[in-house]
């Protein structure tokens, strides 16, 4: 099984680099990509088209690079946490986890026993078609799942301590945009209620150990967050990074073209 690169990067105390992966689901994505030298993709499939079987090949694509492949899951369902980790992803991040219940439930899909229910297939893809031996696999897989819980809710921020104790959780990540909405404060994000949320966020995820996960558009964003104390950053989306050097480019030419 790959090694996840994330969670390396975190155990040394770094910031783990990352981007979203919303439209470009190409054979080439994973070595364009490597050439940043990030260290995750999360693979969005909660607001974005991609089948399981893309998504086999993307994680296949993934594994041939230094990259560690995540998944964003439409919602809280085992079929969609199982399936996604048995077809070679190396971690789940789940839209909306408003309360410990929810996190359980996401730890049980994705864990094997004795931390969690997942059902077990070996020789398939998560295992690169190869026997192992049980035992020390599944030891290794659970070790080496990355679980990311989205707070994107009132709810949640009020549940965050809950949350952050659940057994197994990785990561607690603010969906910026959903929180604000939350808040009766769409976009919104200059405002000093959100920036509580933020605080508290890095606060309850450094009193347990945890990653504090956000998503900046740009550098600017990137530097407020971090000096929050946000240590796992995904820089933007696909289309997001894409369309912005085209409308630089273009605007560029047209001015050498007078």
């Amino acid at each position: 099984m790959k090694a996840n690169r994330c969670k390396q990067v975190m155990a040394a105390g770094k910031v783990p680099v990352g981007h979203m992966i919303g439209e470009f689901g190409t054979r080439g994505i994973a070595q364009i990509l490597d050439t940043a030298d990030l260290d995750f993709v999360v693979i969005d499939t909660e607001h974005a088209a991609f089948t399981p079987a893309q998504l086999a090949d993307l994680y296949a694509w993934f594994k041939v690079s230094t990259i560690a492949p995540f998944v964003r899951i439409p919602q809280i369902e085992y079929h969609f946490i199982a399936r996604s980790l048995d077809l070679g992803a190396l971690g789940i991040m789940v839209p909306n986890v408003k309360t410990a219940e929810q996190a359980r439930a996401i730890v049980n899909a994705a864990k094997y026993a004795p931390l969690g229910d997942r059902g077990v297939i070996l020789g398939n893809a998560q295992t690169d078609y190869k026997s192992v031996n049980p035992p020390e696999f599944l030891a290794y897989a659970n070790q080496n799942t990355t679980i990311i819980c989205q707070i994107e809710s009132v709810e949640g921020i009020n549940n965050l301590e809950a949350i952050a104790q659940t057994p197994g959780v990785d990561i607690l990540w603010v969906g910026h945009f959903d929180l604000t909405n939350s808040m009766g404060i769409p976009g919104d994000f200059a405002n000093p209620r959100f920036h509580d949320a933020l605080k508290r966020v890095v606060e309850v995820s450094r009193k347990y150990g945890l990653g504090a996960g956000i998503q900046p558009a740009n550098k600017a964003q990137a530097q407020e967050w971090m000096a929050i104390g946000f240590n796992v950053i995904s820089y933007s989306m696909d289309t997001a990074v894409f369309a912005a050097a085209m409308r630089q480019g273009v605007t560029e030419i047209r001015q050498l073209a007078g």
